[in-house]
């Protein structure tokens, strides 16, 4: 298949999905961040967290061995979070799963509300599974684009994407 079939495809299918939208509160919240270390750099706005860095907003919950968090004059801007695997979490809407992903490189921009997973890249929503080496999210519009690789890995069958989709629940008429 193309890289233009494999996007189109996902987009579809993530049409049938839960979306990925965070709770309307989540940036209201106050950011609670614990880590090992801590190394501030006011002039650049950017600081790093080293060693089992947690960092809980809202529903958001970011986990990693390194984070880098870049600050403007609006706030947190970006998050670089790298790990084996980082992790991601949100809840979309109150009732709903949490949505989860994983991989070795996490980019969060918290403006335009995108997040891009590589290296062994894996987001699970509700009950539907993608894989790849690269996934980008974006999260205002809910489109997911997955994509393979050329090199040979287990967990995206030898640089394939993968999507497990489960079909919708029929409503049972009484």
């Amino acid at each position: 298949m193309t890289n233009k079939l494999i996007k189109v495809i996902c987009v579809i299918c993530c049409m049938y999905t839960n979306n990925i939208y965070a709770l309307p509160d989540d940036q209201d919240q106050p950011i609670y961040i614990t880590a090992d270390s801590a190394s501030i750099n006011d002039a650049t706005g950017i600081t790093t967290y080293k060693g089992n860095v947690i960092i809980k907003q809202g529903s958001l919950l970011i986990e990693g061995a390194h984070v880098d968090m870049y600050r403007g004059n609006d706030g947190v801007e970006k998050l670089i979070t790298k790990g084996s695997p980082a992790h991601f979490r949100q809840l979309p809407n109150k009732g709903d799963p949490y949505s989860d992903a994983w991989g070795k490189h996490m980019v969060y921009q918290v403006n335009n509300q995108k997040l891009t997973i590589t290296k062994e890249a894996k987001v699970i929503q509700a009950q539907d599974t993608f894989t790849g080496e690269k996934i980008i999210y974006d999260l205002d519009k809910s489109i997911v684009d997955a994509f393979g690789s050329n090199s040979s890995n287990q967990e995206t069958s030898k640089g394939r994407v993968n999507m497990v989709i489960q079909p919708k629940k029929k409503n049972k008429a009484n």
